[in-house]
């Protein structure tokens, strides 16, 4: 794709990113009113209300009602902070671009603080909810408790980073960290699309075909941003390739495993497993495609910074249907869930977590590079050792 082109779609997809945060901040500030004070205005509801029906948003609201109102308080915390994230992401973001370094650096401080706190809110929620209670169920909260997570430690890395003088490390662990958060506006727009492919699905199995896939879209997004932003082909602390082609064979095989052991799993469980198992091979399929292009297309031009963090992330990929499947296992075992529960929980947490593995492989590869350098210009600075006089007898 020619450089204008894709300039092009990076500022569509930079709009379209803000006009949907820009929406969802204020419905996620009221979302939990009705639980505070029933019949209180909610733009949430309200909207989809009217896209789907009444009926199908006052279901989820009765089954809400017990669980949330034990943890009001901490839920309305996160809820408010979490549309302030909303407004402050794209605000970062644009910072950064116009390298506006002082706004950039107040803004951010104030984001990871908010971050922290927000989080706080969803831990202490999780902590007094048992994952059966959570909407749509334990697998649910398990993808909960690992957005949580990953978040927290995203935006954590993406502090220790920047304090150590590493900014392409910075923006890609701030980027994964925002694509986490971004799991709540995108779950709210298939809360209003998925019911016109199944319609009468309720609420509770709408947000388990979601949660299928999401983890897979804003990691692959936060990738495609990170890479817009740094268009670098190649690193002055990287070079060569990472992986010799044993390692991303094995690798390949695991997934093609994993994938078999996960698809013979939903389709043990009849239309719902294999509307399930629909909605996490599509787009699987689809991402794996385009992160085997773009690494192709890098090798061609001889960009190895930009080919190896592609092959990074597909090898993850690759990977997370062998980890979903153990995670399932995992689950099954030694929670005491469903096989079906099981195998959502793992499906629905592996692409993310890996995501987040390729980001730290990536990181301690610079990290190392960044070291070699500094001792070969040590070892070249120093001085040669003097040479002692031979004497002879």
């Amino acid at each position: 794709m020619p450089r204008a082109t894709a300039r092009r779609w990076g500022r569509a997809a930079a709009v379209a990113v803000t006009a949907v945060c820009l929406v969802y901040a204020p419905i996620a500030m009221t979302e939990l009113w009705p639980y505070a004070r029933p019949g209180a205005p909610a733009f949430g509801e309200w909207l989809l209300g009217r896209s789907v029906s009444p009926e199908y948003v006052a279901a989820a609201v009765r089954d809400r009602m017990g669980p949330y109102t034990r943890s009001l308080l901490p839920l309305v915390l996160h809820s408010v902070l979490g549309g302030l994230l909303m407004l402050l992401g794209p605000a970062q973001l644009l910072t950064a671009v116009r390298r506006r370094i002082r706004l950039h650096r107040a803004l951010g401080i104030a984001y990871a603080a908010v971050v922290y706190v927000s989080m706080a809110g969803a831990a202490l929620y999780l902590v007094r909810t048992r994952p059966e209670e959570a909407f749509s169920g334990a697998a649910f909260w398990i993808v909960l408790a690992t957005i949580l997570l990953g978040t927290v430690f995203s935006v954590t890395f993406g502090v220790l980073t920047a304090v150590t003088g590493l900014p392409e490390l910075h923006q890609r662990w701030m980027l994964l960290g925002y694509g986490y958060l971004m799991t709540a506006p995108l779950l709210r727009i298939e809360w209003g699309a998925l019911p016109v492919l199944y319609p009468g699905l309720p609420l509770q199995d709408v947000n388990r075909v979601a949660i299928m896939h999401l983890g897979l879209l804003v990691v692959f997004g936060a990738l495609l941003a990170s890479r817009a932003l740094d268009r670098r082909d190649n690193h002055p602390f990287v070079s060569g390739g990472w992986y010799p082609w044993p390692v991303l064979a094995a690798g390949y095989a695991a997934g093609a495993a994993g994938l078999v052991w996960l698809a013979r799993g939903f389709l043990d469980h009849g239309t719902e497993g294999r509307r399930l198992l629909l909605a996490y091979l599509l787009p699987y399929a689809v991402v794996t495609a385009a992160l085997q292009l773009r690494a192709v297309r890098a090798g061609r031009r001889g960009a190895v910074w930009a080919r190896e963090e592609w092959r990074a992330h597909l090898l993850a990929l690759c990977l997370a249907p062998a980890f979903s499947a153990a995670t399932a296992v995992v689950c099954e075992r030694s929670l005491g869930l469903d096989a079906l529960t099981a195998l959502v929980a793992g499906a629905g947490i592996g692409c993310g977590f890996l995501a987040f593995g390729a980001h730290a492989v990536i990181s301690l590869r610079v990290l190392y590079g960044r070291e070699a350098a500094r001792r070969g210009r040590s070892a070249a600075a120093a001085p040669a050792p003097a040479r002692t006089p031979r004497t002879h007898p």
